[in-house]
């Protein structure tokens, strides 16, 4: 496995790149400008109402600004969960009309993180290590699902959660 980047989960703003908020602006304002004074220099017919001409060239600078801020959050997001960043860049840039971005989010991998036992890197959605067998989250002992640490009984098949003997860690948490 790929050694992810570090990025807290909370701080998801950082996410998306300066040179990606900065070409967004940029692109944005290129397709203003285009739609604006290139394109009705070159037609031949008496041009649309300028509320409805106002309203398409908005909505078309906003989409293609908010292409760049998505290529931008691939760049940042995919090595968080281990995935290949030019790939999915390159996918995001070469596929047309956002399909890219689709794929990117159908198909990404959960949040990597390390073990605190042995330093491993697990998914975010493992309970336990699958190399040391280090309890990383609180999960229930009869059907092994996720838990709230404050939990009395499991919500999917009614166990009672004290009686598992959770770590005194995690025990810790939920005072």
């Amino acid at each position: 496995m790929r050694d992810p980047q570090s990025i807290p989960v909370n701080e998801d703003a950082r996410l998306i790149p300066v040179w990606s908020m900065i070409a967004a602006g940029i692109a944005f304002l290129a397709v203003e400008y285009y739609f604006w004074f290139v394109l009705p220099g070159q037609r031949h017919h008496p041009p649309a109402p300028l509320g409805l001409r106002t309203y398409l060239n908005l909505s078309w600078g906003i989409l293609t600004a908010l292409y760049f801020l998505m290529v931008g959050y691939v760049s940042k997001d995919a090595p968080r969960r281990s995935m290949s960043t030019r790939f999915w860049m390159l996918l995001c840039f070469v596929l047309p009309g956002g399909i890219g971005a689709v794929l990117y989010f159908l198909l990404r991998l959960p949040v990597v993180s390390r073990c605190n036992a042995c330093g491993t890197h697990v998914q975010s959605d493992f309970h336990f290590c699958p190399q040391c067998a280090y309890q990383l989250t609180a999960s229930c002992g009869n059907c092994f699902r996720s838990v709230r640490i404050t939990d009395q009984f499991c919500t999917r098949c009614g166990h009672e959660i004290a009686a598992d003997h959770l770590p005194a860690r995690l025990r810790a948490l939920a005072d």
